[in-house]
């Protein structure tokens, strides 16, 4: 064999060496593509195409603001900013002087108008009386008249004396009557109620239960537990009816807002689970709460300058459109977040018989802590009513009950 020939023949194993190596390249190479693409095949029908994530959310809350609802001078601010306060704690007091003289008014009025209107029921029988002396004094008019009469062809009464009899006859005839229409108008006032529902002891009742609350106003207590935020007032401040003086934010109520873009939203629906993680206690602390609604309208459309896209430069923007996931209250109280915090949110859409618009349902945020007021002004009314209009010390006057228990037609008969 020539030496050109085994240089030949060199050259065709070391070309024939390469290409099994690069034969056994390719094949590793397609091999790991057909592994990755099972690998992301079996990731999007198991996981991805069930679940949509965003780290475009954030902790929303209510804002519950603390404002006056009557003008007066700042004497005390029991708060500060990132302390708590429970609901119905006084957190600010306004000076009570004015509003304490007007109730002593009102007080003293109610008082004055319970007793006008008791005498007005005493009255009933003091008519009545007048009336039986009317009608004794009729009585004994009628029988002088008739023995004038009767000896006055004797001569032992004159014409005169006669006369004078009949006019006091007709004399007695108008004052019975007047009596008659004294009780009648008397008891126009009284029938058919009670000295604690007569039309002019419930206006005094009405005023005072107005200068009751009037003065209460100026204690202002917590409408609900949570943190103090934004207190802007101070001791000494004149305020007006309706100023915010701080708001109070019930961290156990908070939500999450998470904005997710349009191509998103096709398979989510109101229902599904949501697995949450906080930036501010990092992968260690997981969240789990469900989907509870969607926004009305993308970011855009509310915004303070929405978009105008009816113009020759228009550029399409995805939008995203929040949608409110509610938290595991146990989770919030072992992890508590503060409103506007950082949120991951990811949610599972592997159930989809939910609806994508929320059904009607009534959410109603309430507080009985002003509920009080119109209770202690109750109370305050019925105790002046019951002290005043009493004929002693703790005995009402039977002759009032008597005269209000009597039946009509023999008060009519009168």
């Amino acid at each position: 064999m020539t030496e050109a020939t085994q240089t030949e023949s060199v050259d065709n194993h070391a070309r024939a060496g390469k290409m099994a190596t690069r034969k056994r390249m390719l094949a590793a190479l397609g091999l790991a593509s057909l592994l990755a693409a099972g690998g992301y095949a079996a990731y999007y029908f198991r996981y991805a195409a069930y679940h949509e994530d965003t780290d475009d959310a954030y902790v929303n809350g209510n804002l519950v603001q603390l404002t006056p609802q009557v003008s007066g001078t700042v004497i005390s601010v029991n708060a500060d900013d990132t302390q708590i306060v429970k609901a119905g704690e006084t957190v600010v007091d306004l000076d009570p002087a004015d509003a304490r003289v007007a109730l002593g008014n009102a007080q003293a009025q109610l008082a004055q108008t319970v007793r006008q209107v008791s005498a007005l029921y005493v009255n009933n029988n003091v008519y009545q009386a007048a009336i039986q002396q009317r009608q004794a004094d009729l009585a004994k008019a009628r029988d002088d008249l008739q023995r004038r009469s009767q000896v006055t062809e004797s001569g032992a009464v004159s014409a005169e004396d006669v006369a004078h009899a009949r006019d006091a006859v007709k004399t007695a005839e108008a004052a019975l009557e007047a009596a008659r229409q004294q009780l009648a108008a008397n008891r126009t006032m009284t029938d058919q109620t009670t000295v604690a529902d007569h039309p002019a002891v419930q206006a005094a009742a009405a005023k005072l239960r107005d200068a009751h609350l009037a003065f209460a106003r100026n204690t202002l207590p917590a409408p609900v537990t949570g943190y103090v935020a934004r207190r802007s007032v101070q001791v000494g401040q004149r305020v007006a009816p309706g100023a915010p003086l701080m708001a109070i934010v019930p961290l156990d109520g908070v939500w999450v807002d998470a904005n997710f873009k349009e191509v998103q939203l096709q398979h989510m629906r109101i229902g599904q689970p949501v697995e949450l993680r906080a930036d501010v206690y990092g992968s260690s602390v997981r969240y789990h709460g469900r989907v509870v609604g969607f926004s009305a309208g993308t970011g855009s459309a509310f915004s303070a300058l929405p978009a105008q896209n009816a113009t020759g430069n228009w550029i399409k923007v995805v939008q995203r459109l929040p949608a409110r996931i509610e938290l595991d209250p146990a989770e919030l109280r072992a992890h508590p977040l503060q409103i506007g915090l950082s949120m991951q949110v990811g949610v599972d859409t592997r159930n989809r018989s939910g609806a994508q618009l929320g059904a009607v349902k009534k959410t109603t945020y309430s507080t009985s802590v002003y509920s009080g007021y119109g209770e202690q002004a109750d109370a305050e009314i019925a105790r002046i009513i019951a002290l005043n209009s009493t004929a002693g010390p703790g005995t009402q006057s039977t002759a009032i009950a008597a005269k209000q228990a009597e039946p009509a037609e023999k008060r009519a008969a009168l």
